[in-house]
């Protein structure tokens, strides 16, 4: 084990899979000579030359294309995009090449491709640049989604995603890179993607939740105790492919269930995944599925704004609360 930070443990499966396989490279905006605006891939540059650790101008749609074309042409390419913001740039990119050239070259074709990117509030950092984009990317058929919480997963998360076939959007929260924990030291030390964690055991609800929503919920777990309220909190990991069997096992147990997600409500990632436990776990359920939330709006740059309409530990303790009445 080694203590380290979010950003860190990034940095390491980096370094690993890069002396591991030298068909893995990495490209995006001021990632190399800057070691990128988080400082994710920093030193990796002088590592491994300038041929691996491109910089790039700022043309979202153009890098993706290119990623899509190296990962079908025998290498394994890690994209940066500077802000999730940015994503609906490399869509054309994403739903027409990447997520079908598989299917469509009935297996000729691999993509092994990891798209990673910075998403969600409470930076201060305005409607530009502060957007959670989970639902838009979890809807495209043929691609996985995946959002770890802790330094640990996104050590073994990344390594597994560029080891991996398919083409992978790996989500990061910009509020979490100086996160410390401990992480699993070793080269094959993976997190498989698609299976969820339980974070913390409870008998009475089950609250879901992905990325910096995982430690929200841990804390709103905290403040149910305190109101005799014993809560389970699972971290999903994976949106994409989805663990619905931790999902069932949970409710089977708890009866109760709140989704959690930094997105915004209407179309957002909590309201598919209320309609998939609605679906597969209806019988289990007590009341039906509370969801927290961000509103219909564009996130505000003034922090006392801010802070009040991303969800928190309290929102998540009302919706248990009204769910359990």
């Amino acid at each position: 084990m080694a203590l380290m930070r979010y950003a860190e443990a990034l940095n390491a499966a980096l370094r690993e899979e890069m002396t591991r396989d030298e068909t893995v490279f990495l490209f995006g905006e001021d990632i190399g000579r800057y070691g990128g605006v988080f400082k994710v891939t920093r030193d990796l540059q002088n590592e491994f030359g300038a041929l691996r650790v491109r910089d790039t101008p700022i043309s979202e749609q153009a890098m993706t294309a290119m990623a899509v074309s190296a990962a079908m042409t025998g290498t394994r390419p890690v994209l940066e995009i500077m802000y999730a913001d940015f994503l609906p740039l490399t869509l054309d990119a994403l739903v027409n090449q990447a997520s079908i050239y598989e299917y469509i070259w009935n297996g000729q074709v691999k993509m092994p491709f990891v798209l990673r990117t910075q998403g969600g509030g409470g930076a201060g950092a305005g409607a530009q640049h502060s957007k959670a984009l989970d639902s838009m990317l979890a809807h495209i058929p043929g691609i996985k989604v995946v959002a770890p919480a802790d330094p640990a997963d996104a050590k073994g998360m990344l390594k597994s995603a560029i080891r991996d076939d398919q083409p992978v959007v790996f989500l990061e929260h910009k509020l979490l890179y100086n996160l410390r924990s401990d992480v699993p030291e070793g080269d094959d030390v993976l997190v498989p993607l698609g299976k969820a964690k339980v974070v913390r055991e409870g008998a009475d609800i089950s609250i879901f939740a992905t990325s910096r929503m995982v430690h929200e919920s841990i804390k709103a777990a905290e403040l149910l105790q305190e109101k005799g309220v014993n809560a389970e909190v699972i971290d999903l990991r994976s949106l994409k492919p989805l663990d619905l069997e931790a999902i069932k096992i949970s409710l089977a147990k708890t009866n109760n269930a709140v989704v959690v997600n930094e997105g915004w409500a209407f179309c957002g990632y909590g309201a598919e995944l209320s309609a998939t436990i609605m679906d597969h776990c209806f019988d289990d359920l007590d009341a039906p599925v509370a969801r927290v939330s961000l509103p219909d709006m564009p996130i505000p740059y003034s922090e006392p704004l801010e802070m009040a309409v991303l969800p928190n530990a309290e929102k998540i303790v009302a919706a248990s609360l009204k769910t359990l009445a």
